[in-house]
């Protein structure tokens, strides 16, 4: 599907969109609801992952395909891990069998894990043969995507004797690991994060409990970017939020008031409103505990015409695509002065954006999405638009609740 997009006639914006679970929260809660069922979840994302994720794990022989969702297959490699008796081959897309997965599947292996790979050495798709895990000791760099941490922590409670995990070097994504341990928390098992060591401790079962899924940081993102290339009074509701997050993404709030969008909490919402503070013309971010969010801000500073360092970017070179090349070739066919190492990404203050331009997704939600906000200063067109289905279904819809006109080509 391939969509031209052209923003709101008057530039200015006033209305309300409702976004669905934080998909990160809603795979986490899946996990734990599968291993202790008496936990109930509301709000759950509506997102192609979290619908893989709950799909994986009613299996208990045979293959799983996870497509592009690359948390589901970390998550679910820990979580097979762990099931004796059951016996399944883990696989997904194309670009999945070129993520790397072998720092996860070898702290599997040193807790007892039988996993062995299917093709490749060191990627999918591999075939997990559940053990009963008795060791309760690993380590990790901790400097690897937080999703393998907390694929280990999430299935540490149903371990005999629990899970010590020690993280080697300068950790990243702490808010991700954070996030995991309070969900932890909420369904009463005991954990504690002391320097770079981090315990979980065995939990038999659980007492009834419901969790209530905070509706998605990443997805509010692009909201901030079209507030941000709006007209000032322009005024965006999202629903729903809380002010003590348990997302990284929810940096947000502040990063964008360098951009002039200011972000006020109220029950279960937060309202954005573009203010005419002048922009800065010079950004520097250090994303690591927040590199959903890059691709994002690099399109809202390349709009704006101002500059912006980023740093903290190791994670996207192994997102759905190199998510750091790609933000290099389409912002660069929109006129911009950009460069890229392997984990950071320099935008010159520049004057115009091309029209009419196609920008190509690349399997890539995030992609769809951060780029959408540019149509508010150009005309635009995106291929291969379904892409947004990965994390959320009804963002198109939604964009144009918001006066957007998109026309399918």
């Amino acid at each position: 599907m391939k969509l031209h997009l052209t923003g709101p006639e008057n530039h200015q914006i006033k209305d309300a969109i409702t976004i669905t679970g934080s998909k990160s929260e809603s795979n986490r809660s899946l996990l734990l609801s599968a291993l202790f069922p008496n936990i109930e979840i509301t709000n759950l994302s509506n997102s192609d992952d979290a619908q893989v994720m709950a799909k994986g794990l009613q299996i208990s022989q045979g293959t799983v395909d996870i497509h592009h969702a690359g948390t589901a297959m970390r998550f679910l490699t820990g979580y097979f891990s762990a099931q004796e008796g059951k016996e399944v081959v883990l696989t997904g897309s194309k670009r999945m069998t070129e993520r790397p997965i072998k720092i996860l599947v070898d702290a599997l292996k040193s807790l007892g894990a039988e996993i062995s790979y299917v093709q490749d050495e060191g990627y999918p798709p591999i075939k997990i043969k559940g053990q009963n895990l008795v060791k309760d000791k690993v380590s990790l760099p901790a400097d690897v995507s937080s999703q393998y941490i907390s694929s280990l922590l999430l299935i540490a409670p149903s371990l005999e004797n629990g899970l010590e995990l020690e993280l080697v070097g300068k950790i990243t994504s702490v808010p991700y690991i954070k996030m995991t341990l309070a969900l932890l928390e909420e369904i009463g098992v005991e954990t504690s994060f002391k320097d770079n060591v981090i315990k979980v401790f065995p939990k038999n079962e659980i007492a009834p409990v419901t969790l209530v899924v905070e509706s998605d940081w990443s997805s509010a993102s692009y909201y901030y970017g079209i507030c941000a290339l709006a007209a000032p009074g322009t005024k965006i509701t999202l629903s729903a939020y809380k002010q003590q997050s348990l997302q990284g993404d929810s940096v947000l709030a502040e990063i964008y008031t360098s951009f002039g969008v200011e972000t006020t909490f109220g029950d279960n919402k937060i309202i954005l409103k573009k203010t005419d503070k002048e922009v800065d013309m010079e950004n520097v971010f250090d994303l690591a505990n927040a590199p959903d969010i890059a691709q994002t801000i690099a399109v809202t500073c390349f709009g704006l015409g101002v500059g912006c360092h980023l740093t903290g970017l190791h994670t996207l070179k192994i997102k759905e695509t190199d998510r750091l090349e790609a933000l290099h070739t389409e912002l660069t066919k929109l006129g911009a002065n950009i460069s890229v190492t392997d984990k950071e990404l320099d935008i010159v203050p520049s004057i115009g954006i091309l029209e009419n331009i196609a920008i190509d997704t690349y399997n890539d939600h995030r992609m769809a999405m951060a780029f959408a906000p540019l149509a508010m200063k150009t005309t635009l067109k995106v291929n291969d638009a379904e892409v947004v289905s990965k994390s959320y279904p009804d963002f198109w819809n939604d964009l144009r609740k918001l006066g957007f006109d998109i026309k399918e080509l």
